[in-house]
């Protein structure tokens, strides 16, 4: 409305009865019970967007391609906007998380763990590497990891003795293994440190629902990360059979963005509005645990 609109004064005008007996409301009175209905659908737009689910980002990489194109700060702002409250961080090189974790945003609470690739190639080599096993016991000494990871590592793969060892170490300190792997290596892995946490990048990316809950029964240590399973949208909304894993395990899955590769970036706010679109079909307390409570209470966040 414009200026000119309020520019009569109430007392200007008298209550006149309407059709129905009832007095009418004077032109001030109209625009002040109007401003009051504008000012109480602002409120509730406001309180929709307080209610728009929190992030818990378990699955972020900035590495050294974004590094040249996002600062540290752009990313922190790009959380904020997003309604990112946590991160589980790895990069590569790990100088990507330190640098995000110097910019000491007290509203983002980023988790770090160590990534065992100094380079892209390492991804396919790092369980048989001396190279990367003496950076990994380098990384290790700054004493500020929670886990290790994402790595990648693939059926047999996963019975080469460095993973073997990395396995046994996380369980020995009580750090989180990231495994970017089939059910095959998964199982390999636990069988080598029996009881050590794993978060299961993608929940296996393609592994069939039935296995998967198969797995959650045998394995109460895994936690399922979300990112890339295709399967979770049917129709427009939540998968049903998604929904009956999510409600049978409320307390074991993940959101994650994967911003492996520097175009994913721009993706981090459409995916989390595919996240808060198919979370949902849950009631609001599973739906919150899954969205960010899971990754707070995992490592012990506020």
């Amino acid at each position: 409305m414009h200026a000119h609109v309020f520019a009569s004064p109430e007392s200007s005008f008298r209550a006149t009865p309407a059709p129905n007996g009832r007095p009418r409301l004077s032109p001030g009175r109209w625009l002040a019970r109007i401003g009051r209905v504008l000012c109480l659908a602002g409120m509730g737009a406001i309180a929709q967007a307080e209610e728009r689910l929190p992030i818990f980002d378990a699955h972020m990489h900035y590495n050294v391609e974004a590094r040249s194109l996002l600062s540290p700060k752009q990313v922190v702002e790009l959380w904020r906007k997003t309604g990112i409250r946590g991160v589980l961080a790895t990069s590569r090189p790990n100088d990507g998380t330190l640098d995000l974790m110097a910019q000491k945003a007290p509203d983002i609470q980023i988790v770090p763990f160590l990534r065992p690739y100094r380079v892209q190639p390492d991804r396919h080599d790092w369980f048989s590497s001396s190279g990367v096993a003496e950076y990994v016991e380098k990384e290790l000494q700054r004493g500020i990891y929670r886990g290790i990871g994402e790595f990648h590592i693939f059926g047999k793969d996963a019975d080469a003795p460095y993973m073997a060892k990395i396995a046994r170490l996380a369980k020995e300190r009580g750090l989180w293994l990231h495994a970017h792997s089939d059910e095959d290596a998964v199982e390999r892995i636990l069988r080598h440190a029996p009881g050590v946490k794993l978060i299961w990048a993608h929940t296996g990316m393609s592994t069939p629902l039935d296995k998967v809950e198969q797995m959650f029964e045998q394995y109460p240590n895994i936690v399922g990360e979300l990112s890339y399973r295709g399967d979770l949208e049917q129709d427009g909304t939540l998968n049903p059979r998604w929904k009956q894993l999510f409600m049978k395990y409320p307390n074991r899955f993940v959101v994650g963005t994967d911003t492996w590769v520097t175009p994913r970036w721009g993706e981090v706010e459409n995916l989390a509005a595919f996240y808060r679109r198919m979370l949902s079909a849950l009631p609001r307390d599973v739906a919150e645990r899954v969205a960010y409570r899971n990754g707070m209470e995992i490592f012990g966040l506020q």
